[in-house]
């Protein structure tokens, strides 16, 4: 009886222990299908989807004018899933002949054991729907876009490129990545527990999001006139390279930038210049990295007389030097130890603060650094931007190069004074002589304008720091007829152009080690003068044979306004001694129609026409171009059809 009540309360445990098992299970197992259903039903759909992506097509970059400069290409990506290939040597020998792939590379990709294997990226649409064709189990044909130059080398250093990624690498394709790489969608499809899609079963598809559009101040007619002045004296001087940038001096938008020789951004990979012999991984890769700089913000260098501007602008605001003042030249100044020679070593002689500016005289130059002092001088270099980057935005700006001030003497002093023993940036001097002739502004060098999304509506107008003040407008009214006297009658003569009135400043500056026979030829122009609306700098380095900057600088800051001035809307304003001299004016054609020949010349030769063709064999005028009555400009052309 004892033993049967024992057994009855041991099976009583049991049961009961049982029951609170199961009765947890069960509470456990509602909580899950009922309270977290959710959450594992979206676990399981991970678990049982492959994802593949889809690029988001990349931003355009447009000119100012809305020129689409930067594009996409439909492309496509070849991958291969190891679980679902069921013939893999079929598979191997079509994307090796089609994609143009080793074998040995291909059959790497079809046997690893992935969920998922890359074979080839931008892959051309026509490869991409032959491959399609073939309808290989386990062959994912996915849409891509590749970018695309449609002006090929236009700019290719400011522009920059794309990766195979389709991710900026230089240029303003990195710096402004954030908008223009939008946001790629997903294709995910069922599968089984090993990999193998569900037959039959609907595929989830995340559209992509398409990047921002970026609308750049660069004007690709500009940069076209531009590229095109600077490559013939490039050639014509066996240069080493060739820079020119234009921007307005008002708000700093940059119109051009080129550095000669460009690239062809859409084959970026390919060195633009020929080298002789086999290159290892590292010299090519220098190479290249070399052709991509934007030597433009990039490369610091001695600027030369160019920075006389510089200097002239601090001993005018500092009171310490009148346009009447007068100085003597005998072809060298003694500071300290150091006889220091001007680029005319006969000397200039007397001459005033004007004709020493006009002259480009380092003797004058000498004398009025001394006067403003060191610590005023690195004022103004302050305040004019030259101890800072310029904030463009291009991504590898280099920082300028100055002593300390504790460490200028005398004889730094000196040589700092007309352009020497410092270096900085193109961009840097261009941005410090834009706020000079500006009204005294300091102005951000800048390409970008706005960003609009795929709508075009406005996402964001971009905006670039200004101050004001920097130079006096006295000042900087001063500094402006000072340098249109260089172009009228001074070292710049070569850039002038009638009725353009431009201001401007040469330079011939020697490249370290000093005495190796290098050298720098530039020149900074803009116009008109007494209103400034366009700014331009090149420098040509190392040029062979006549190195000049006045000589072979200015002549292509003359050649580039002497396009772009109509172009931007800004007419010429001749003077009297302009037009006589030049015989501008206009002439209403007469009517020589029905005349004979010996007549019809008779009256030309009261006009002031230019070339005068005769088509035709005849001796009576039957037909004429211009038609009578037009108004043409003095010394254009005739065209007198005979019979």
């Amino acid at each position: 009886m004892k033993n049967k009540t024992y057994n009855r309360r041991n099976l009583t445990v049991v049961v009961s222990i049982i029951i609170l098992v199961s009765a947890c299970l069960m509470g456990r197992l509602a909580y899950l299908m009922i309270f977290k259903s959710e959450y594992y039903a979206a676990r399981a759909k991970v678990l049982h989807e492959r994802e593949r992506a889809i690029k988001a097509e990349r931003g355009i970059i447009y000119d100012r004018n809305g020129v689409a400069i930067a594009t996409n290409k439909p492309v496509s990506t070849i991958s291969v899933i190891h679980s679902q290939i069921t013939d893999p040597e079929k598979v191997i020998d079509v994307l090796s002949s089609l994609l143009s792939l080793s074998e040995d590379k291909v059959r790497k990709r079809v046997e690893k054991v992935s969920s998922i294997e890359k074979v080839k990226s931008n892959v051309d649409k026509e490869i991409a729907d032959k491959i399609r064709e073939y309808d290989l189990d386990g062959v994912m044909v996915d849409e891509d876009y590749k970018r695309y130059y449609p002006f090929s080398s236009l700019a290719s250093k400011v522009i920059g490129f794309t990766g195979s990624d389709n991710q900026g690498i230089i240029g303003l394709e990195v710096k402004y990545e954030d908008f223009l790489k939008g946001i790629d969608g997903q294709i995910l499809t069922l599968t089984n527990a090993r990999g193998v899609e569900i037959p039959n079963a609907a595929e989830d598809r995340i559209e992509p999001q398409a990047g921002d559009n970026l609308y750049l101040s660069l004007d690709v007619n500009i940069q076209k006139y531009a590229e095109q002045a600077a490559k013939k004296v490039y050639e014509a001087k066996q240069a080493k390279s060739v820079k020119v940038i234009i921007l307005n001096p008002k708000n700093g938008e940059i119109y051009s930038m080129v550095n000669i020789p460009e690239f062809d951004l859409n084959d970026p990979y390919t060195l633009n210049t020929e080298v002789g012999t086999t290159l290892t991984s590292k010299q090519k890769n220098d190479l290249l990295n070399n052709m991509w700089r934007n030597a433009c913000i990039s490369d610091t260098y001695e600027p030369g007389s160019t920075f006389k501007i510089v200097t002239a602008t601090a001993a005018l605001e500092e009171g310490v030097v009148k346009l009447t003042d007068n100085f003597y030249c005998p072809g060298y100044a003694v500071v300290e130890d150091r006889k220091i020679r001007c680029h005319k070593t006969s000397g200039h002689g007397a001459e005033t603060f004007v004709d020493g500016i006009k002259n480009s005289c380092n003797p004058v130059f000498i004398e009025i650094g001394s006067r403003v002092g060191a610590k005023n001088m690195y004022k103004y270099y302050d305040r004019l931007g030259l101890f800072q980057k310029t904030g463009v935005d291009e991504p590898g700006e280099a920082s300028s190069i100055f002593h300390k001030i504790d460490n200028v003497g005398a004889v730094e002093l000196a040589t700092m004074s007309f352009g020497q023993s410092f270096q900085i940036t193109p961009l840097q001097l261009l941005k410090a002589a834009s706020s000079i002739v500006n009204g005294g502004n300091a102005i951000t060098p800048h390409f970008g304008v706005k960003i609009t999304n795929e709508q075009g509506d406005l996402v964001k107008n971009l905006t670039f720091k200004t101050s004001d003040n920097v130079v006096s407008k006295k000042t900087s009214d001063t500094m402006k007829e000072l340098l249109e006297a260089v172009v009228t009658s001074g070292g710049g003569q070569r850039a002038y152009l009638p009725g353009y009135h431009i201001g401007g400043k040469t330079a011939t500056s020697q490249k370290l080690p000093r005495g190796n026979g290098k050298y720098i030829s530039s020149f900074i122009g803009f116009a008109p003068a007494n209103d400034p609306q366009v700014m331009a700098m090149v420098l040509i380095d190392e040029p062979v044979g006549i190195y000049y900057g006045g000589t072979i600088a200015a002549p292509v800051v003359k050649e580039i306004f002497d396009n772009i001035l109509p172009y931007l809307g800004i007419q010429p304003r001749y003077t009297e001694e302009e037009m006589k001299k030049n015989n501008i004016g206009e002439i209403t054609v007469p009517n020589l129609v029905g005349m004979d020949l010996k007549k019809a010349k008779e009256l030309i030769s009261t006009y002031e026409f230019g070339e005068i063709h005769y088509l035709g064999e005849g001796t009576k005028v039957v037909e004429q171009f211009p038609l009578s009555g037009e108004k043409v400009d003095k010394n254009s052309s005739l065209i007198l059809y005979l019979e």
